[in-house]
């Protein structure tokens, strides 16, 4: 077995059947444990979310805004994974995938509402004087210090996650739409190559590569409320252009949104049934793909946007708790519904597809290309992919650090930032399949630490939600 082999058949392990499983089975037991409040609290979450975006808000020393943090945290899980991986999962999958990333992200809402609830609950200042907690910190304060071990194992992955998920692969994804984009207006990359290891490599990708270097490095070293007060700013609008553009096709093509569901709903439960033909997609695949993908976008369960949330000024843990079911309404249910929306209107459309195989950004960009031409629909997709994954990075980084400090402690910390950024620039310009399969697979390892610390402090989470609500009831 080659090294290529042996990484893929760990990534098999790591997202496969029963551990997309555990992770809705989490859900689906804290849903029912909280009494489904991402039904029953819909409108209490966002009056107390979305009706907060325009409030002025405060946060003191070591400590960000409620809602710098959740951008921050947003700023991870909108990434890529809303664009080219919908698309990928759309095309291996069949429309049926569609179903059940909405059925896991529904679920998903309460996994990352407990992550919430217990990163505010269990945090601590370390010797900045800053609010540091996550997974680490409560598996050491709620489970107690015999469970430390497993806080270590978690950090060690988010740790080395953070230089693939959240490093080389989204600098890699920005450099390959921007080139993409000057190709498609006329320019030619690959006229400006060098050779580096067996590669021909553009010129360009290193530029790219060294510009977000530089730009997260200013961002990284100046701390966690530069880090938050940019991923405010930048999160809502990356996320409004993205949304335009995508109702734009949605809308022109609305004629066609009634044979877009029928193929989702109908696709669910079989892709013959849905596509009218045999290609060859199991129901499996169909719903692994959907469940797979709803996760890997949102993160819920993985345990990495706690970290960011923990940085927040908010006191309660539930009305903090509360930003993590609308983080996952938000990247999922609304920004990769579209996206799949977009998709599939265009193949409506006459964007060609072929069912059952891999495909990328380059399909979402035919999509908007039957509306706004295709160097536009190109310039589109590159843009919103450069800023999703630029913001990525700069979540990762502060969830790769927070766990480098848990190891080694603040003092070492600079070591981690800098090794990041220099990362960053080699990033751009390497081939990467093999690193984003390394990085998938350690992704979905740091979820069994998170998942194990979550099902032991249930409890706490429905004693606080209780206490809460009761509280809000009497208050009323």
């Amino acid at each position: 077995m080659t090294f290529s082999e042996f990484v893929n058949y760990l990534k098999d392990i790591a997202w496969g059947p029963w551990m997309l499983i555990l992770l809705v089975g989490t859900g689906v037991y804290l849903s029912i444990r909280v009494g489904f409040i991402q039904f029953t609290k819909f409108g209490y979450v966002m009056k107390n979310t979305l009706g907060k975006l325009l409030q002025k808000q405060s946060a003191g020393k070591g400590e960000i805004t409620p809602m710098q943090a959740v951008s921050t945290a947003l700023a991870a899980t909108v990434g890529t994974g809303n664009i080219a991986g919908v698309t990928g999962a759309i095309a291996v999958g069949g429309p049926g995938a569609v179903f059940w990333m909405w059925v896991s992200a529904l679920f998903g809402m309460v996994t990352k509402y407990a992550e919430v609830v217990l990163s505010i609950r269990y945090r601590e200042r370390n010797a900045k004087g800053e609010w540091v907690g996550g997974p680490m910190y409560y598996i050491k304060n709620g489970l107690g210090k015999s469970w430390s071990w497993l806080g270590v194992l978690f950090c060690i992955l988010g740790a080395l996650a953070a230089f693939g998920i959240g490093n080389m692969t989204q600098v890699n994804t920005i450099a390959g739409a921007i080139n993409s984009a000057i190709d498609a207006c006329g320019g030619n990359t690959a006229a400006w190559s060098v050779n580096l290891f067996g590669q021909t490599v553009p010129v360009s990708s290193f530029i790219i590569g060294s510009i977000i270097a530089t730009i997260v490095g200013l961002i990284l070293f100046g701390g966690v409320k530069r880090i938050g007060s940019v991923a405010e700013k930048l999160v809502p609008f990356m996320a409004v252009v993205y949304i335009i553009c995508s109702l734009c096709v949605i809308v022109t093509n609305a004629s066609s949104l009634g044979n877009v569901f029928a193929m989702i709903f109908k696709g669910a439960f079989s892709a013959e049934a849905a596509l009218g033909g045999a290609f060859g997609i199991t129901i499996m695949t169909t719903i692994q793909k959907g469940v797979g993908r709803g996760v890997f976008s949102n993160e819920a369960g993985l345990g990495s946007a706690p970290i960011a949330h923990a940085t927040s000024s908010e006191s309660d843990p539930v009305k903090q708790g509360v930003y993590g079911i609308f983080e996952v309404f938000m990247d999922t249910i609304i920004i990769c519904t579209l996206t799949a929306l977009t998709l599939l209107c265009g193949v409506e459309s006459g964007v060609d597809i072929v069912w059952g195989q891999s495909a990328g950004a380059e399909l979402i960009s035919a999509s908007f290309g039957t509306i706004f031409g295709q160097q536009i629909g190109s310039l589109i997709v590159a843009v919103c992919l450069s800023l999703f994954a630029l913001t990525t990075i700069l979540s990762w980084s502060l969830y790769g650090t927070r766990c480098s400090e848990y190891l080694v402690g603040t003092k070492w910390t600079l070591v981690f930032q800098v090794a990041f950024v220099i990362v960053l620039v080699f990033g751009a310009a390497l081939e990467l399949e093999i690193a984003w399969n390394i990085a998938e697979t350690l992704n979905g390892f740091m979820a069994i630490p998170n998942l194990i610390a979550l099902l032991g402090l249930s409890g706490v989470v429905i004693k606080l939600t209780k206490e809460h609500f009761n509280k809000e009831k009497l208050g009323a």
